[in-house]
């Protein structure tokens, strides 16, 4: 199976994350469109510019937030 080498995981994992998060905080700042009809217009942009926003400061942010949890947590 031709796959994206283990070595580029960080940028799977943030691709991933960060379209998740944006596209369910879309989904909910555009319910109020609902009754208008006009969801799914104003879902697809709004996650997608968001989307666009996030993934730069996901890639940057996660050594600094792995870094951090390895501070504050402990071996088992």
């Amino acid at each position: 199976m031709r796959g994206i080498p283990r070595r580029f995981d960080y940028f799977v994992y943030g691709v991933i994350q960060s379209g998740l998060t944006c596209a369910i905080a879309a989904a909910i700042a555009s319910f109020p469109f609902i009754a208008t009809g006009t969801f799914m217009i104003h879902w697809l942009r709004s996650s997608f510019v968001a989307w666009i926003m996030m993934l730069p400061v996901v890639l940057f942010a996660a050594p600094a937030i792995r870094r951090l949890t390895n501070l504050l947590t402990r071996e088992d």
